[in-house]
């Protein structure tokens, strides 16, 4: 950082040291100043925005007033350092390190297998970590809020929620819920087989160090001097471009307010720094009134209360709480309305940072308070120099009108809220694509006064965020129902007045207008049931209640803390204690992960003269290029360089696959430039400033059907057909034909895609240090690009943060752009893709519409299928081909039809290529399959349960391409889940709950699952190891396969601990890399452990069988003796071993062959409760049998399955990709692409590893990566059940098909009711949609 002269020094504390800061900048934030300057790597990046609380830390401020230390969870991402002056700041590395001691939270998150690839969970420790130094013994509900604004892509949460829950008092075993019983008890969970014992207890909590909070670090003595000092000074510090002064004194404060009134004023930064980082808004000053007394205080008053502009939302909450406990109900319905938003609005790291203050005076468009505040005729104190004033927070002050406005110099110095009277009602909704941590679809303040003791209004006051640009006041509205009595003809008068007066165009911003329209309707009816039910508790005898069957209407979700019990089959009591297989052992880097000592790439400290390399990306889906102008980038300080497609040595399309854009370009997205400068910040600087010139090509192909339309293909049609389907179709009872959509899904992993690429400058040679799932298709790609041999290209790759088949191909291309900036430039370069780049740029899983013609019988036998399936593969092959396949493949899922076809073909469209994504096309193309027999249940009167047991493969059978299998477990999953469920029970009990409720409905889904893993080729099975033996008795395993979070290190240690017969202890496994293992396959097909478990085991065997005459001459001798003995006879301690690989095969010109070795069985139950009115649903429970054969490692096993599963939850409701007509991708960060929180988990989750043979794979385990992605389609047809019992109650009889995603907006659109028959409706052929779908 530049040194200026007038600049203050910038004191602030880092895990109990104190750093002084000459030069602080402005625009630095706390994330890089921890990872970049004080090389503090255990926070991390993943989404730069605040929105996914990886780089969580815990700030610690002194109070000098209340003589208090105060300590709260903040997003590094968005803090500016300078907003750090005299503050303690915790991070991953302060809590507990595995250099000194752990702490008890970092212990526990891995012990309880809470972390998989382990990149959020420094950020999951930091967040409980901070809640339990200010609640040591916390509650459940307390370990969720904690959570909440913390994301995971890979355990499903479960494992994270317990470690935290083993801080809680009371006990947290669950009895099942009511029946008081154990859900533990053998009996109760009886099994089929009564000797195989079931075990549950994944960890041992015994092994845990108790939490003594008085060992916790001391609040640094200096700081509390520092804040008690009388005579603060205001603060200046000077950036290269921007000045922040932070005033001590209130009239400082307005003194710099007049000299600077376009300075923001700067508090959290939740509103500010997004907008500088993602929408280039810049400020030359800031105004930073941190911790001035002014602002931070409650003051109630017989009438209401004021609340400093300066309290967080979070003290806001604390406020409110107490408020509310001290006062009676009827004066607190505005606090409470409140309070119900500041549950969920937000996680609580935002919460803490954001304030009133700043919340109200923003005004955004979708503040859930604001409506709120306004509705509860709250008041703004003002203050200026010229002194202070108040202004109402209402209508014309949300909507921005001049008159109504802040003067710029006025500040908010704290807002006034009133209490309510009796006959006062204020009430607050809001709706979002996920329950918490998301910004509202529409939300409402609303509020009635009504004259004494009667039900005519008096006054009536709705505000509605989101509909608009601003929150919108329905004035006209309200005056016209002013004297109406509070009716049913008043409510549909208000529905119609509002309608006409709230007009969101049919192109608005954010799409989905039909919806928005009915939900400012469905809203306010849900507040005038509230007002209709509390006129009735006041006076019975003269107001009626509301319907019974209405109540539940008034009810949200509630957020449950989840339980569950997770089974699996015990280790043989005869096994060796030393041998570990079938244990569940932790995960080998857990601890790591936990105390943020795991290094991933970004990591690794900076090389000398190293480059960061910022993309250029194209903005037209299909276009040449016309010219690229680099000058004004090139001037820029810090650049060193441009590279462009003519800087390519080699292949600059390599098997279709283009590096950098060259005459045209064929998606948005596309690379056609990188700039190469000395730090990130400057090379995205010189980025914006490339200028290119296009014309437009046509056609431009987004959608399926514009690819169909224009016949383009990426592939030829692949087929596969059994028996005569023409024929069967004349002779069946009935036929039904239909379509169903699937969207695609963002792979969201938490570490972007990130490559180190450094030239050795000598022999060509090229070194990449990168998170891959395929580190040969890496080097060849590279290889490629530079023209030279594979044999001088090295790819280390130890650990990803996460990957889903999102890292197979893609990092090869963008391995070969940074190696291609790395050989021009001649540095080594860091290339690290922001998150909004990396959803743009490697898209995801294929979009996919499927075609449906079944015939069938009355009685629900389903004789024919003919099923045409089409992918949106995008604009390269990729792994589209191979995708179709698979959905070919197994298209039948679990079913047994006798005439049987099904075409695939993927479609070429001006999207960025799609890809590998966990499930590989079965989660998409089964969702057609459970839709249609579905269809069938529904024709034939017969539940979907009844069909898919009529139609399920029995006995051994055939596959349609004619591969034989057993399907036993299959049965024996299905059976178990139906039993242990309780599945009939709860159907019968969900029946009855919707005959009792109108707005609310259940539903109950099972599917079942016949799934396979590995590849058609056989060739692309095969895997090799290299094991070494050193004199000291310990042991390198090396092996093809890549660590990402699954845990296949783990278990390959657990190989060879069995193998060579000695303790884990003694096994390292460092990483994987091209030198020591060459062309290994791609860890994908969950196949990881088979392939690279058998290579091991044969370099073991190998090993031991050298051994072995040195061991039978001293049986009784060490480990160690016999490694002594062994060398000194010249005997090699390295051996390589190899596994030839699953001999599969398919021929598509005969459509037969063995295309997979063997088959994963499992089912599925989830019930849900849908809310009919917004579209909102709650996830009840879920029960999930899975055969896993014999499990090496039950709890990594368990968390596959788990965390696959609710992957797969997200991808079939809330996990929404939204692309412009002009193939512009809008869904860009976790604000706009909502995956799975710990709110959306089941509240009941069960786990079930059900026991069978499987002699072909290694210790006859299974693989089980990838099996439970589909299962979360269980959920998807869960709402389907509860969506069709309202359709039913409303008349509504017509067959319907529920697409995928079942997001809000499809649930409430498709429960038709008086309010969606109300709204205005657009003819789709006068306007072009903001959004559109591209299935």
């Amino acid at each position: 950082m530049p040194y200026l002269a007038n600049s203050d020094e910038l004191i602030f504390f880092v895990n109990g040291r104190k750093v002084t800061e000459k030069n602080a900048d402005p625009e630095i934030n706390l994330l890089f100043y921890l990872r970049k300057v004080l090389r503090l790597t255990g926070t991390k990046y993943a989404c730069g925005g605040g929105g996914c609380g990886a780089c969580t830390v815990m700030v610690s401020r002194y109070n000098p007033k209340t003589k208090k230390i105060h300590h709260y969870p903040a997003t590094a991402c968005l803090l500016p350092i300078c907003s750090l002056y005299g503050a303690a700041v915790t991070t991953v590395e302060g809590v507990g390190s595995i250099k000194t001691r752990i702490h008890p939270v970092q212990e526990r998150l891995a012990k309880c297998h809470g972390t998989q690839c382990g990149f959020c969970s420094p950020g999951m420790v930091m967040s409980l970590y901070t809640l339990l130094r200010n609640h040591p013994e916390p509650t459940p509900e307390q370990i969720m809020e904690a959570l909440a604004g913390n994301l995971c892509r890979c355990t499903g949460y479960r494992p994270i929620i317990e470690s935290g829950k083993t801080f809680c008092v009371e006990s947290t075993v669950c009895q099942i819920k009511g029946s008081g019983k154990c859900c533990m008890d053998q009996e109760e969970r009886s099994f089929v087989n009564r000797q195989e014992k079931m075990c549950t207890k994944l960890y041992n909590e015994d092994e845990f160090q108790p939490l003594d909070p008085t060992q916790e670090p001391i609040f640094p003595p200096e700081l509390i001097r520092m804040a008690e000092n009388p005579n603060k000074r205001r603060l200046t510090f000077q950036g290269e471009k921007t000045t922040w002064i932070t005033p001590v004194t209130l009239d400082d404060l307005l003194e710099q307010r007049a000299n600077y009134p376009k300075a923001p004023l700067i508090m959290g930064n939740t509103a500010v720094g997004p907008r500088i980082k993602f929408t280039d808004e810049f400020h030359p000053v800031f105004l930073s009134p941190l911790g001035l007394p002014e602002l931070h205080f409650v003051n109630p008053t017989d009438d209401g209360v004021t609340i400093g502009a300066g309290y967080s939302l979070a003290q806001l909450n604390d406020a409110l709480h107490f408020i509310v406990s001290e006062q009676p109900k009827e004066k607190t319905k505005t606090f409470r309305a409140l309070l119900k938003h500041l549950r969920t609005l937000a996680g609580a790291q935002i919460k803490n940072m954001a304030t009133l203050g700043g919340h109200v005076v923003s005004r955004p468009n979708y503040s859930d308070l604001n409506p709120i505040l306004a509705a509860g005729n709250a008041t703004i104190n003002l203050v200026s120099k010229e002194g202070e004033r108040q202004i109402p927070l209402n209508g014309p002050f949300l909507e921005r009108s001049p008159e109504a406005n802040l003067k710029t110099e006025e500040i908010v110095l704290s807002v006034y809220i009133p209490y309510c009277t009796q006959w006062h009602f204020v009430s607050g909704f809001r709706l979002a694509q996920r329950q918490e941590n998301a910004f509202a679809i529409v939300n409402a303040g609303m509020s009635v006064k009504f004259e004494d003791g009667t039900n005519i209004v008096k006054d009536l006051q709705m505000f509605y965020g989101s509909v608009g640009p601003t929150i919108f006041s329905a004035s006209q509205t309200c005056k016209q129902l002013i004297g109406r009595q509070w009716d049913d003809q008043m409510l549909s008068d208000a529905c119609r007045l509002v309608l006409d007066e709230i007009c969101i165009p049919p192109a608005a911003r954010g799409g989905m207008v039909e919806y928005r329209r009915t939900l400012i309707t469905s809203l306010l009816f849900k507040f005038y049931l509230k007002v209709q039910r509390g006129l009735n508790e006041m006076n019975p005898k003269k107001f009626p209640d509301i319907p019974e069957k209405f109540m539940s209407a008034l009810e949200d979700f509630p957020i449950e803390t989840p339980q569950g019990i997770q089974m699996f089959q015990c280790v043989d009591p005869y096994q060796s204690p030393q041998d570990p297989v079938g244990h569940p052992v932790m995960h080998q880097s857990a601890i790591k992960h936990a105390t943020g000592e795991a290094v991933f790439i970004d990591d690794m400290l900076p090389l000398d003269q190293e480059l960061f390399l910022a993309v250029v990306t194209s903005t037209r889906a299909h276009a040449k290029i016309i010219s690229i102008d680099i000058s004004e980038a090139l001037a820029l300080p810090g650049v060193v360089d441009v590279i462009t497609a003519k800087d390519v040595p080699g292949d600059n399309n390599h098997h279709g696959e283009i590096i950098y854009a060259q005459n045209e370009v064929i998606c948005v997205g596309q690379i056609i430039c990188t700039v190469a400068a000395d730090t990130y910040a400057h090379a995205k600087e010189a980025a914006k400033k490339v200028k290119i010139t296009y014309e437009d090509i046509k056609p431009m192909i987004i959608t399926i059907k514009q690819a169909l339309e224009h016949n383009s293909f990426l592939t030829v049609e692949k087929k596969i057909e059994q028996g005569n389907i023409e024929q069967a179709f004349k002779y069946v009872d009935q036929i039904i034909e239909g379509e169903v959509h699937v969207e695609g899904q963002e792979h969201f992993y938490m570490e972007t895609q990130t490559i180190l690429a450094v030239p050795k400058g000598e022999d060509k040679e090229m070194v990449l240090h990168l998170g891959t799932q395929f580190p040969t298709h890496v080097q060849e790609y590279v290889a490629a690009a530079l023209n030279v041999p594979r044999s001088r290209i090295t790819c280390h790759m130890k650990r990803a943060g996460g990957a889903f088949g999102g890292k197979v191909t893609k990092p090869a291309l963008l391995g070969a752009v940074s190696a291609v900036a790395a050989n021009k430039t001649g540095r080594p370069i860091r290339f690290i893709l922001e998150r909004g780049d990396d959803m743009l740029i490697t898209a995801g899983r294929h979009p996919l519409l499927g075609k449906y013609k079944i015939g069938f019988m009355n009685n629900g036998v389903i004789k024919a299928a003919d099923v045409e399936y089409y992918t949106n593969g995008g604009c390269t092959p990729d792994e589209s081909e191979l995708v179709i396949e698979f959905i070919v493949l197994k298209s039948e899922n679990a079913y047994y039809i006798p005439n049987f076809r099904c075409r695939g073909r993927a479609c070429k469209t001006n999207l960025p290529s799609n890809t590998a994504f966990r499930g590989f096309g079965f989660p998409q193309a089964t969702v057609v399959v459970e839709a249609y027999i579905t269809a069938v249940a529904s024709q034939c009167n017969l539940l979907p349960e009844e069909v898919k047991e009529i139609n399920m493969y029995k006995r051994i059978s055939k596959t349609a391409h004619k591969q034989m299998f057993n399907p036993e477990p299959l049965q024996r999953c299905w059976k178990e889940c139906l039993e242990k469920s309780s599945f009939h029970a709860r159907r019968l009990a969900a029946e009855e709950f919707n005959t009792n409720n109108y707005w609310k409905k259940r539903g109950l889904a099972i599917v079942p699952m016949k799934f396979t893993i590995g590849i058609p080729m056989a060739y692309y099975n095969q895997a090799a190891a290299l094991v070494h033996i050193y004199l000291d008795g310990s042991v390198l395993v090396t092996h093809g396969g890549c660590e990402l979070g699954q845990g296949l290190n783990t278990k390959m240690i657990q190989v060879a601990s069995r193998e060579l017969n000695i303790p884990q202890s003694y096994v390292h496994l460092s990483e994987t890399s091209t030198i020591t293992v060459p062309n290994a396959v791609f860890t994908a097909g969950s196949m990881g452990t088979d392939i690279n478990g058998k290579a091991v085991q044969n370099a073991c065997q190998i090993l031991m069988a050298r051994l072995q005459p040195i061991i039978r001459k001293n049986s009784k001798g060490k480990w160690e003796d016999w490694i002594a003995k062994a060398f000194e006879e010249s005997i090699s301690l390295s051996a390589t071993g190899y596994f030839k690989g699953y001999q599969t095969h398919m021929d598509w010109q005969k459509e037969e062959g063995d295309a997979y070795p063997y088959f994963v069985y499992g089912a599925s139950c989830s019930e849900v409760e849908v809310d009919c009115l917004t579209g909102a649903h709650k996830l009840l429970r879920t029960d999930i049998f899975m055969d896993a054969a014999f499990s090496i490692n039950p709890a990594l096993d368990i968390g596959q399955v788990e965390g696959a599963f609710i992957q797969g939850m997200g991808l079939y409701t809330i996990e929404e990709l939204k692309y412009s007509p002009e193939g512009v991708l809008y869904s860009r960060g976790p604000d706009d692409y909502k995956i799975p929180t710990v709110t959306e988990i089941p509240e009941g989750f069960y786990v079930t590893l059900v026991r069978s043979r499987n002699p072909i794979a290694i210790y006859s385990s299974k693989g089980l990566g990838e099996a439970g992605m589909f299962l979360g389609s269980s959920v998807l047809f869960a709402i389907y059940d509860a969506v069709t019992a309202a359709r039913r109650e409303r008349g509504l009889t017509t067959a319907f098909t529920m697409s995928s995603p079942a997001t809000p907006e499809l649930i409430r659109m498709t429960c038709m009711d008086q309010f969606t028959d109300m709204i205005p409706r657009d003819d789709p052929s006068t306007f072009t949609p903001w959004s559109i779908h591209v299935s």
